[in-house]
């Protein structure tokens, strides 16, 4: 049985996405339909930047005064900058909704951009960046875009230290004015809650302002890279390639679903056997997907020794020659339950829920989120097989090893 939800585009453009739940728990987010792939090259880093400011206060609340709302309540506050969105969220009982609308729309409509706190916020951006650098898991992560895409999408989505100090208040402001808007908001909640008093909210604290968000085109790209770095003990690497995006009609991105999960989806897929399981070669082997409207890939992590990096990967395109050549039926039809049933479990939570919704709106397809399932089973063997054998062709590769 389908979960209860319900969506409306509002007079002014707002977006208001709910899920009826029973649980008296409610997951909030306020979301604008911009991130790091809306970003100039000059000014990398500008959305996260905008993230971080919005916590730091309003002309009614200092930063204090915002988390104290929330978490006296027995709330959780956070939000996140992705390459196609920014939000806003809390969760917290559902008795306090009017709190968590009230205080998650004070704050996307009313930063003080204070000048002495925004010079402070930009020394803690700087250490993102650095703990990021100094963590290489996360590093490659960050680095791999890079093999993979050209300028600005390919930059990192936190910006550099470069085009931090080039973002002033005037700037910051004139991006927030442009982005900010109702137009371009999402008002995105999962819990025990009304949705006509979702909207109502929304109709009478939200105006007409009419706002855009630039775009930049996406320009692919494949590109190998090994970086060397002292005071590292382990071989770090990714194996990445381009799948079809969201915008493909016959929705061939859930063909990279399957690919990604009968590769490297837990401890049973295909490339944790044969690194880790049969060859001892690893501990962490894991695949990951990023499917968009505008770009899309899957990869695939490996913690490896410097020694062996070469055989791991030779070891990835070998399976992958494998799946393009002779996987059997009977496998596929499990990978395709496993997957379905990964998709039950994680709509449990609530926050996570909120998040898939909102992404799914970002991408054009939230009506089309709940028949996963439908998709899933609709999968053929033969485009897994041709996905795989495209993998093997073009592909993307960053290493970052001992020296």
């Amino acid at each position: 049985m389908k979960p209860k939800f319900y969506r409306k585009v509002l007079k002014n453009g707002m977006t208001i996405l709910f899920e009826k739940r029973d649980l008296p728990i409610v997951s909030v987010a306020f979301a604008v339909r911009n991130g790091g792939m809306h970003e100039s090259e000059i000014n990398k880093g500008i959305s996260h930047f905008i993230e971080h400011m919005l916590y730091k206060g309003t002309p009614t609340r200092n930063s204090k005064k915002i988390a104290e709302e929330i978490e006296k309540n027995g709330g959780e506050l956070n939000g996140f900058t992705s390459e196609t969105v920014t939000a806003y969220w809390c969760k917290m009982p559902s008795k306090h909704i009017d709190v968590a609308l009230d205080v998650l729309s004070d704050m996307v409509k009313n930063p003080l951009f204070d000048e002495k706190e925004l010079e402070k916020e930009r020394q803690v951006i700087f250490e993102e960046i650095k703990m990021r650098r100094d963590t290489p898991r996360v590093y490659i992560f960050d680095e791999i875009q890079s093999c993979l895409y050209h300028k600005p999408l390919g930059l990192n989505l936190i910006g550099t230290k470069s085009t931090m100090n080039g973002i002033t208040r005037e700037i910051m402001m004139k991006k927030f004015k442009e982005v900010y808007t109702p137009n371009n908001m999402i008002l995105s909640v999962v819990g025990d809650t009304d949705f006509d008093k979702l909207i109502s909210f929304c109709e009478e604290n939200f105006g007409n302002e009419k706002g855009r968000v630039p775009f930049f085109p996406v320009k692919t790209l494949i590109k190998e890279k090994i970086e060397t770095r002292k005071g590292i003990d382990q071989a770090n690497l990714v194996f990445a390639y381009h799948v079809p995006t969201i915008k493909d009609k016959e929705k061939k991105y859930y063909v990279a679903n399957v690919l990604n999960t009968l590769m490297a989806g837990g401890m049973s897929s295909r490339l944790f056997s044969e690194i880790r399981e049969k060859r001892n070669l690893a501990y962490a082997v894991k695949g990951e997907s990023s499917i968009s409207k505008e770009f899309a890939y899957n990869l695939i992590y490996v913690g490896t020794t410097k020694e062996n990096v070469d055989e791991v990967r030779e070891l990835i395109l070998k399976e992958f020659d494998d799946v393009s050549k002779k996987l059997s039926l009977k496998e596929f039809d499990e990978v395709k339950e496993q997957l379905i049933g990964n998709y039950e479990i994680g709509i449990e939570e609530s926050q996570t829920q909120m998040v898939n919704l909102l992404m799914s709106e970002i991408d054009g397809n939230v009506e089309e989120y709940y028949d996963f399932e439908k998709y899933i089973k609709k999968v053929k063997i033969e485009d897994v097989k041709e996905l795989a054998k495209s993998a093997i062709k073009q592909n993307s590769f960053f290493a970052l090893v001992p020296e």
